[in-house]
């Protein structure tokens, strides 16, 4: 862990900069983007001022490979983060894989994967603790005490829960579903993270979690805060589309992997979705297609994409998926061949996970503590 972070058991003190959502205000100005958005902000300044007083909490279901969408949106942020100096927690949540399945497959594959992708795009575990659910007992204890503090009524209320049981492609649904909000929780506050990263969808569950820490401190900290509040980061990305037209996503075979190959990369970009005009525009609303390819190849060479846009002008469609293979297979070239470097040693990757599921366990088992001394429960 970053030695110049607080010991676990403290919180960082993020007080100057004024809490958007203190106390009780309405769901419409703490759940609100636009709020969310003053609010990060706020954070950024003070993450680029003062980085070590930042404990950061994220991570990703291990359900397949990560993709061009994961990274642009999240991945490159997390070593963003990391590389500043915060202290970063990455979860690969193997638990949460059965909330919307009925059995986990490939579950030790996917799980390796996640770790080569963490380790290629420049996650350092003598930095960073990247650890699963089902290795820290402590962590999946604290579920119970939380779920005691919030009702069924607002468990139903999460949109995005709503949302994802409506899309699920079970015929009925358990109550890991209903309840991964505050399995989410229990992830973010066993280390008192004070920090997010979270796209739009997930500001529900945020939200969830600072009312659990909230209503943990008022119901049991006798005047003292155990728990911090978690403020969202939002990523700035916008939409990447898949091969498609439509989002990008491990599940419907329209992704873009890191762990493609360059001859893969480029079979999948010829074949994507654009439109019969000539002329290449950037125009998001009227060419949503032709607009997210230039957008990944403006992100790939950190120019806009009008600038790709213009340089491509009258040349069409195979001029621009040229330029995009050419753009994505230049960025990622270092991150393959660091996957592939780290794929050669399996021992080390097993290594990583154990080192980072023991650190994950000390953090829990010393929080788990102090919820069983508040609440008078160590016999």
């Amino acid at each position: 862990m970053n030695t110049t972070h607080q010991a676990p058991g403290t919180s960082p003190d993020v007080s100057d900069v004024p809490d958007a959502s203190a106390a009780d205000h309405s769901s419409a100005d703490v759940l609100g983007t636009t709020a969310a958005r003053a609010r990060g902000a706020e954070l950024e300044k003070l993450v680029l001022r003062s980085p070590e007083r930042f404990r950061v909490l994220t991570g990703d279901r291990p359900t397949g490979r990560l993709h061009l969408g994961h990274y642009f949106g999240t991945l490159h942020n997390r070593v963003r983060l990391q590389d500043l100096g915060a202290e970063l927690f990455v979860i690969i949540a193997d638990y949460q894989v059965l909330t919307d399945r009925d059995v986990a497959d490939h579950l030790t594959a996917y799980v390796d994967e996640l770790i080569l992708d963490y380790l290629a795009i420049g996650v350092d575990p003598a930095r960073s603790t990247i650890f699963t659910h089902s290795a820290v007992p402590a962590l999946n204890q604290l579920l119970l005490p939380f779920l005691s503090l919030v009702s069924v009524a607002e468990l139903n209320r999460n949109p995005t829960v709503k949302d994802e049981i409506a899309r699920s492609r079970q015929s009925s649904v358990s109550g890991l579903m209903l309840t991964y909000p505050v399995h989410q929780a229990a992830d973010i506050l066993f280390c008192k993270a004070d920090l997010v990263p979270v796209g739009q969808d997930q500001l529900p569950h945020l939200e969830l979690t600072r009312t659990i820490a909230r209503r943990f401190n008022d119901r049991y900290g006798a005047g003292t805060t155990l728990f911090p509040q978690p403020e969202a980061l939002l990523s700035p990305a916008p939409l990447l589309l898949g091969t498609d037209g439509t989002k990008m996503s491990k599940s419907r075979g329209n992704a873009l992997t890191l762990a493609a190959d360059a001859d893969e990369t480029a079979r999948l970009i010829k074949g994507a979705t654009t439109d019969s005009e000539r002329h290449i525009t950037y125009d998001p609303v009227s060419r949503p297609e032709v607009a997210s390819l230039l957008l990944l190849a403006a992100l790939c060479q950190d120019r806009t994409p009008q600038q790709v846009a213009d340089d491509i002008g009258s040349s069409g469609a195979a001029a621009l998926k040229r330029t995009v293979t050419e753009a994505v297979n230049e960025y990622l070239a270092p991150i393959r061949a660091r996957r592939t470097q780290y794929a050669q040693d399996r021992a080390y990757l097993r290594r990583t996970l154990r080192e980072g599921n023991e650190r994950a366990a000390a953090v829990a088992d010393a929080t788990l503590a102090e919820v069983r001394a508040a609440m008078h429960s160590s016999y």
